[in-house]
Formats: C-alpha cells, sequence, structure tokens
C-alpha cells in the first residue's frame, strides 16, 4: 500500500455538514480516517466550486437522492460538490500516490473510494452505497490524461463543466423537439442559465429571453448571450413571439406562474431544471398552461449517448465546451476561500442569496 509523505497526508477527515430541512444552517465536524480495505484509495480533495448547482442538490437533496451519495449523521447531509483531488493513499496498483482526479466530492477534506472500470482517462467508485446511484455521479477523471483539461484552467473546469452539461443536454434535447420561436429563462444570471443562452444565441435557433432580479439586468445584458432581459418585476409586460418554451432554473413558483400567464397560449413546455430560490420550493401556485416537467440530467445523459453513441456524444460536448470557455471567460471573477469556517459561511452566503451574479466560489477546507 502506498501513502503519501506528509505534510499532505492527514490522520482526520474535516466535514461541513448542512441541515436536511434548513440548508442554510451548518456544522462542522471532524472524525479520524479509518484504515483503507484492500481495493480502495483515499483522495484529499484540494478544491471545489460552489454554485447555485449545489444549492439545487442540496434543495432536492431527499427527493433527488443527492444526500445518498456522501452519508453523514443523522438530518445532515455533505452537499456534493464539483473539484479537484489527490491520491494521498492507494491499495491499487494502477493509481498511485499523487495522482491528481477531477470529478463528484462530499464538501469534506478526504474521500475513501472503490475504484472499478480503472481506464487511462477515469474510473468510477463502485462503492456499494453507490451502486443505485446514478453513473454518471460516480465518475472519476485522471487528470493527466483528460483531453478536455488545460493546465490554468481548474477554476473555469470547477465552476462551469457540471454546469455546461446540463446546459448543453437540455439544449440538445430542445432541438429534438417541436420547433421554438422564444425560449425564457429564468434565474438568468446563474451560471446554468447563461450557458445554456450562449447555445443558443450561437445556434440562432429561437430568441432567448432572460428573467432575473431588477438588479441583476444590466449584468445579465452585458454577457451578450440574451437577445432581452426582463426583471422579475416586469414578466407581465413579456409577450413571447411565437411557441415557447419556458426553463426554470430558480424554483420561484410565483415567477413561473407569471411567466405562464404572460405567455398564455405561446407556452409549449415549461421545464423544471434547478432551485436558486430554494425558500419558495415547496409553494404550491395555480397557473395556466402546460404541465411542469422536471429535467434530470443523468437520464438525458444516457439518452444522448444511446441516441449518438458515446465516442459522438464526448466529441459534440467537448467541442461545445471549447467554444463556451472562449465566450465566458470575462464573464465571472472568481473569489477564493480556506479553512471548513470560511468555507461554511460562504455556503451560507450563496444560499441566501448575498453572492453577486459576476461572482465564482471556489474553496478548500484546507488553510
Amino acid at each position: 500500500m502506498a501513502i503519501a509523505d506528509d505534510p499532505v497526508h492527514e490522520s482526520r477527515n474535516e466535514h461541513v455538514l448542512v441541515a436536511h430541512g434548513d440548508i442554510a444552517r451548518t456544522d462542522i465536524v471532524t472524525e479520524e480516517l479509518a484504515a483503507l480495505e484492500p481495493g480502495d484509495l483515499r483522495l484529499r480533495i484540494d478544491t471545489f466550486s460552489l454554485t447555485a448547482n449545489n444549492v439545487t442538490y442540496a434543495a432536492f437533496g431527499e427527493m433527488m437522492g443527492y444526500w445518498k451519495f456522501f452519508p453523514a449523521t443523522e438530518g445532515w447531509g455533505r452537499v456534493p460538490v464539483w473539484g479537484f483531488a489527490d491520491i494521498v493513499e492507494s491499495t491499487v496498483d494502477d493509481l498511485a500516490v499523487g495522482e491528481r482526479i477531477y470529478g463528484y466530492f462530499p464538501m469534506s477534506t478526504h474521500l475513501t473510494v472503490t475504484p472499478a472500470k480503472i481506464g487511462p482517462t477515469s474510473f468510477v467508485d463502485a462503492a456499494e452505497h453507490r451502486a443505485a446511484l446514478p453513473p454518471v455521479y460516480n465518475g472519476y477523471t485522471r487528470v493527466a490524461s483528460d483531453p478536455g483539461f488545460e493546465i490554468g484552467t481548474e477554476d473555469d473546469q470547477m465552476l462551469f463543466r457540471p454546469l455546461f452539461t446540463t446546459s448543453f443536454l437540455i439544449d440538445a434535447a430542445l432541438s429534438a423537439g417541436d420547433e421554438l420561436a422564444e425560449v425564457a429563462l429564468t434565474s438568468a444570471s446563474s451560471k446554468t442559465a447563461l450557458a445554456l443562452a450562449h447555445l443558443l444565441h450561437v445556434s440562432g435557433r429561437a430568441r432567448v429571453v432572460g428573467f432575473t432580479s431588477p438588479s441583476r439586468v444590466d449584468q445579465v445584458e452585458s454577457t451578450g448571450v440574451y437577445d432581452e432581459v426582463i426583471g422579475y418585476d416586469r414578466i407581465a409586460e413579456w409577450t413571447p413571439v411565437g411557441p415557447t418554451a419556458l426553463i426554470d432554473f430558480a424554483g420561484n413558483s410565483e415567477v413561473v406562474a407569471a411567466a405562464h400567464s404572460s405567455a398564455g397560449g405561446h407556452l409549449l413546455r415549461s421545464v423544471i431544471v434547478g432551485g436558486t430560490h430554494w425558500d419558495s420550493l415547496g409553494a404550491q401556485v395555480e397557473m395556466p398552461g402546460p404541465d411542469r416537467e422536471f429535467f434530470f440530467a443523468p437520464d438525458h445523459i444516457v439518452e444522448r449517448i444511446d441516441e449518438w453513441g458515446r465516442a459522438d456524444y464526448e466529441q459534440r460536448l467537448a467541442a461545445s465546451w471549447a467554444g463556451f470557455v472562449e465566450a465566458a471567460g470575462d464573464w465571472i471573477a472568481v473569489d477564493h476561500a480556506v479553512s471548513a469556517e470560511s468555507v461554511a459561511g460562504a455556503w451560507v452566503s450563496l444560499v441566501q442569496g448575498d453572492i453577486p451574479a459576476d461572482r465564482g466560489l471556489v474553496v478548500s477546507l484546507w488553510e
């Protein structure tokens, strides 16, 4: 068994926990690391991003099973995040100490995984408790051989890559459906919405409208990917130009109801993707128009791979990603935070909506 030299190898695991019933409430706990079992390896989680996507994971934690990936004590969860880690202890011959990994982690300092399907560019965690969970979240990328990775782009990868994949899949699903004249996005300043708006703008298939907080209208307009940006206080003035889809990243039922009313008979689809307005997710509001449908990215990944083949899917995604990163380089300024206390504080600020739309959070539990 290989173990990294100190100080990289640590004996304790620190977690930032989030309360199931109140995702703005956190706790910091520390526990001793258990000895590795044969076939396992230990990852030291270096850095990860915090975005509205993670708020969605927490808001839908029980409904969609996100709390099951990284179990914690009763009533508490470890929110899944996307980031980079280094192997610090290994009992697996094909995976050596020091190798850098990109993937799906908890808000912790360490994660123990059971690698399977080990290939030159990736492996999966075959831990028993993850076997029934969506496989897309169980895959880990070996950075040194990842064709989509470029040195110096780690912040972009963490902030945008998982969100962009969701946007890419929504765009593909929309293109396969009824012809649309207009696509409207709530929470238009969110990174997933911006990525989808970029893809729609590049293709030119439909007019793109963004709904956002009145204070963020100018910032969203400055990205250049929306044909029109409307504050939430002006949704009643919106008149679609033809057949329309509403893509909801906010989860605010009152906003969606207002959009349904304004769109009238033009609204063909109303799709729920995220919950940046997590505190209003449970609100029951009557609304006219089509039934709302939930978009679950892992199911769509399977559909696209079945339709296109894995190689074609990966090629299309990589090409779209490269174009997006080039376009989005000036949209977001990155803020960094280190230490468990700082990460917990950053999480609460994110949940409470205190992070400006043009800021991105890249954090670490390591000081």
